[in-house]
């Protein structure tokens, strides 16, 4: 019962991280973007 639990645990752990990092991997697209496009400070 207990390694189901720690099965499910370490799914949600992975599932955060990988949205975590999709997410700053779209907040690093988006400022290359927008550097590209001149509108940087």
């Amino acid at each position: 019962m207990r390694a189901l639990w720690l099965k499910r645990l370490g799914w949600l752990v992975l599932i955060w991280c990988a949205s975590v990092g999709a997410l700053g991997l779209a907040a690093l697209l988006m400022r290359w973007l927008m550097n590209a496009a001149g509108l940087n400070r």
